[in-house]
Parts: C-alpha cells; structure tokens; sequence
C-alpha cells in the first residue's frame, strides 16, 4: 500500500511551498508576527485558515478538545493552552484573541453524556465547559445553544489572564467569540450588545467581548449588574 502521508509531504515540497517560498523564508529571517490567537476546537472540520483566509505567518494557533481556556490559577501546572496564551499575548503581542466553537461538537455532546473511564485527563478537561451546560434535555437546540455559551465561558475565563486583561483594558486587545456552522459554511459571531451570537453574513464586527463581568439568568444578560438585553441569552438570535 502507498504511503498516503508521504505522498502529502511530497505535494506539498514540490507544489505548495515554491509559492510561499519567499514568504517563509521572510518569515525566517524577520521571525513571526501572527496578529490573532485562534483557540479552536481539535475537531478535524474545523479549518482556521478557510475560515479566515490567512496565509503563513498570520494565526497563532491553540487547538484542543472543545476550544476550552483552562483557568490561570497561578499553579505554574504543565498546561499547553495556558502557556500558549501567554506567549501569544506577553511575547508575540497579539491583537485579538479569537475563540471559535463549533457545531456538532463531541466535548459538547460528551457533557450530556458519558466519558470512557480511563479517559481520566478527558473527564477532566470537559469540566472545563461544564457551566455551559444547560438543565434540559440534549435536543438539537440546546446542544447548539450549549456551544455557544461554552464559547463566551471562555471568553470570561480569558479576562482571568492578568496579561489579557490589562492589554483589553489599555485597548491593544480584542477578544471574539465564534460559533462555526459546519452545515452552513456560517460563523456566528458573539455580540455583547444584541446579548447572543449574529451571522458574520449580517453582523457589524467580528465579534466582541464579553469585557466585563457577564451573567446570565432568568432570559437576561446582566453586565456590571446592569440589566442590558431581554428575552434572550448566549446563543438565542
């Protein structure tokens, strides 16, 4: 059987690289520059560079299993997505950070559900977007609107960054929420304002926040304790 890998690697030299040469090699000589940290999801349908159409050099990339942001806890723990933020933000200085979920998604599901037993730093990982989950049913509806909130839980958990908060505050910073409908080619944006997600086709920015202290309960959007949306909360458009 052929080697499928090897035959990739080889397109790749012969056909792909000769037309970023020169910008690898610029890349090379003057270092990296990446203007966004991507955090997304492990989930092989999720492709950062279609999405945004960035080229070699553009995203700092962080993918794990649900796009979750671990706490900073000031542990000094062995934790890759942890670390990567804060080299993204103290030493690459990064202008935003996006953090993209998706459809579909099997830590979403996996919340609802059961994990193997020996999967025993998976169960673990998940809890990370356990506030996210919602008291009803797994419907279709809820699992979508689940994904959603798990993304502006990150978004929150992000604001715990020291470096990320004091960067957001002076303005040199900008966080985005993304939900990705793999079905639709769509990306939802987060809209502090509107209190929820907006297609990127209709939206007026790529997405913001949340910046302040955000909370949701009882169909309403509280920032700062102050009620700013009715009738709707993360993920109802």
């Amino acid at each position: 059987m052929p080697d499928e890998l090897l035959q990739r690697l080889r397109r790749f030299h012969d056909d792909a690289f000769p037309r970023y040469r020169q910008r690898f090699q610029d890349l090379v000589a003057q270092g990296q520059r990446p203007t966004t940290l991507f955090i997304g999801c492990s989930d092989s349908r999720l492709v950062p560079h279609l999405l945004t159409g960035a080229g070699p050099g553009e995203l700092f990339l962080v993918r794990n299993v649900g796009a979750f942001v671990p706490p900073y806890d000031g542990s000094h723990g062995h934790h890759g997505t942890a670390a990567a933020i804060e080299y993204a933000v103290l030493g690459l200085e990064v202008r935003r950070i996006v953090v993209c979920g998706h459809s579909h998604c099997g830590a979403v599901k996996a919340l609802y559900g059961e994990v193997p037993a020996e999967a025993l730093n998976l169960q673990r990982w998940l809890e990370l977007g356990r506030e996210a989950v919602l008291p009803v049913q797994p419907t279709p509806e809820a699992m979508r609107r689940t994904e959603q909130r798990a993304v502006v839980l990150q978004l929150e958990r992000l604001m715990d960054y020291p470096m990320v908060r004091r960067r957001v505050q002076a303005g040199a910073l900008s966080l985005h929420g993304w939900h990705y409908v793999i079905e639709d080619g769509e990306v939802h944006v987060f809209d502090l304002e509107h209190a929820g997600f907006v297609a990127a086709s209709s939206a007026d920015h790529s997405g913001t926040g949340p910046y302040a202290p955000y909370v949701e309960h009882d169909g309403q959007v509280l920032c700062d304790g102050v009620d700013i949306a009715q009738g709707g909360g993360p993920g109802e458009e």
